[in-house]
């Protein structure tokens, strides 16, 4: 089975369930203070799984971008990836445990024929958050899975992704790997020959601030499945990068570096993972940089260029153009990397040179520094990341190889005096509340929408839109396409007009219909790939004097007098042709 049958089996099956398709939307997330990354499928979905009622109805079903930067360095095994595609789908308060659980199996053993002595499944022991989850182990027994192959496990827990919001018990289905040996009649989740395949989230809970749990009103189900390792497990293969997915890229790093996958499996895993992701991280947006997105993205592609040189391929080949023209090959469903085809070629062959030019004297002064050392001194370190370019988690992992420690304390100070870097970026996360639907980010919110059209109508740019937004409680983030600096006064003339629709008083009002129809009416909206059959658009203004009118999934105040007063506390450059905005509400 390739990638292409596995994800059409998978949406019809759902289809068939009444679910309906929602489409594949940004890494990047729209208004989401939690995370750099869309990390899950559900990310897309928080307001819904909270209450909002979604467009499409109480049942979706969709394959999902994700990008994971927790665990980098264990790219290089058979299973971890960057990127990942997520098979996801939910239940907005419809059906709950019994269903789900039927569908995974269903699915599991009807239509991709996985046979029930294979399987295994784990459940939740119980703590402070719920009881042990008898219910879902009962459901398990009454399909077939005997309960020495059902496991209860404290790890059952998903969530929440922030430090509030919802979250659950969950249930594991496991996959017995090897071929030739049969499955034990007891399933040990220690033993590394069970993979997991899947993850059914029972989100039944909601955590609050205080730190304590509570039932929710509205139980979701959060399924989801990473589309690489079922497609290894249909295909009978211990190795993700033997599927279709992989090999055309492995085969093209065999053919640059002369050598054979075998004996180099962990190097050729890193290139080609490393640049895909950073394929679809330049079709997002995304341009390398020292901050947030943009140093994930270079910390990404530095690391595949410093790899490729230990697998012998010469700094003056052209490492990233060939294994991209692959990619586009494999991906050929994603129109947003048919369209920045020539952008992803040229910003990786950008970052490449760049990198190339630094790395060999780099290499150099790491050997020479390390030289009979154990510890590699602030400055140093500080030394190989602004000189020569090495991301400081690069010269961790060259300081672990020769078993030597890297004072990172004294680089973050170094780093401090010098520069603002987000040390964010590292773990891709920012410490906010998950889903903030607090009055003051719903009056941010609002207030975006009102300085996006504001800033269109006084630069005189009608293609001007967004590239990214951060909204907290306290102040809004704003990353717009515009190739200058703006002047005092157009700042000034923005801010008027911003204050000008607040005081008038303007009805927001929220509307659903189908995409093809908000467009048609001028709604303005970025991130087109997500959109489903009907869209919610939020129009500012009455009738026939409409301010404003964007695609937005919320949430926002009902009236602009609810305000405040719009103030612009900076302006500056994001990155290449993108400026930065931040404001807050007085």
């Amino acid at each position: 089975m390739d990638r292409k049958e596995l994800i059409k089996k998978y949406i019809e099956f759902f289809k068939s369930k009444n679910h309906k398709e929602i489409q594949n939307a940004s890494l990047i997330p729209e208004n989401d203070p939690t995370t750099l990354f869309i990390g899950s499928g559900m990310e897309t979905i928080i307001p819904f799984l909270l209450g909002q009622k979604h467009p499409q109805g109480k049942r979706i079903v969709n394959i999902q971008r994700c990008l994971r930067t927790g665990d980098i360095e264990e790219v290089g095994n058979s299973t971890h990836h960057t990127l990942l595609e997520m098979m996801g789908n939910w239940s907005l308060g419809d059906y709950f445990k019994k269903e789900a659980i039927e569908y995974s199996f269903e699915l599991a053993t009807k239509v991709f024929k996985l046979p029930i002595e294979r399987l295994a499944v784990s459940v939740f022991a119980g703590d402070k958050r719920s009881s042990r989850d008898e219910e879902a182990a009962e459901i398990w027994k009454l399909l077939g899975i005997p309960e020495e192959r059902i496991t209860f496990l404290e790890d059952n827990w998903w969530g929440p992704i922030g430090e509030t919001g919802p979250c659950g018990t969950d249930t594991e289905m496991f996959f017995w790997k090897l071929n030739d040996v049969p499955a034990p009649k007891k399933f040990d989740p220690q033993d590394e020959n069970w993979v997991e395949i899947w993850n059914d989230v029972l989100m039944g809970f909601i955590k609050n601030k205080d730190g304590s749990f509570e039932e929710s009103d509205q139980k979701n189900i959060d399924n989801g499945r990473g589309l690489e390792r079922v497609l290894a497990v249909l295909n009978g293969f211990d190795d993700n990068y033997l599927t279709d997915i992989w090999q055309p890229l492995i085969k093209q790093i065999e053919k640059l570096s002369n050598k054979t996958y075998k004996g180099n499996e962990r190097i050729m895993r890193i290139i080609a993972d490393h640049i895909r992701a950073s394929v679809f991280l330049i079709a997002d947006g995304v341009t390398p940089s020292n901050t947030e997105q943009g140093y994930i993205l270079r910390r990404l592609i530095r690391r595949a260029v410093r790899y490729s040189g230990e697998l012998g391929i010469s700094k003056d080949a052209d490492l990233t153009t060939p294994i991209v023209k692959k990619i586009l090959e494999i991906y050929d469903d994603y129109d947003i990397l048919k369209k920045n085809k020539q952008k992803i070629i040229d910003e990786l062959n950008k970052e490449e040179d760049k990198f190339e030019k630094t790395l060999e004297k780099g290499l150099n002064i790491f050997n020479r520094i390390t030289k009979d050392k154990k510890t590699i001194d602030g400055k140093n370190s500080f030394l190989l990341f602004q000189s020569y370019g090495f991301p400081i988690e690069m010269t961790i992992e060259l300081a672990k190889e020769n078993g030597i420690k890297v004072d990172e304390k004294g680089f973050a100070k170094e780093l401090a005096s010098h520069q603002e870097l987000s040390r964010t970026a590292s773990s891709g996360k920012f410490k906010s509340g998950l889903a903030d639907d607090s009055e003051a980010t719903k009056k941010l919110h609002t207030a975006t929408h009102l300085m996006n059209e504001a800033l269109r109508i006084v630069l005189d740019k009608p293609d001007l839109h967004q590239r990214g937004s951060n909204i907290t409680s306290e102040r809004l983030r704003f990353d717009f396409n515009f190739d200058r600096k703006l002047t005092p006064e157009e700042l000034k003339e923005v801010e008027d007009m911003v204050n000008l629709k607040i005081k008038a008083n303007l009805p927001v009002v929220c509307d659903v219909m189908p995409v093809k129809k908000a467009k048609a009416a001028g709604a303005g909206g970025v991130f087109d790939s997500k959109y489903g059959e009907d869209v919610r658009v939020y129009t500012v203004g009455s009738i026939g004097k409409e301010f404003s009118k964007e695609i937005c999934a919320g949430p926002h105040v009902d009236n602009t007098s609810e305000l405040g007063t719009f103030k612009i506390v900076k302006e500056s450059s994001s990155s290449s042709g993108v400026r930065r905005i931040k404001a807050v509400l007085e």
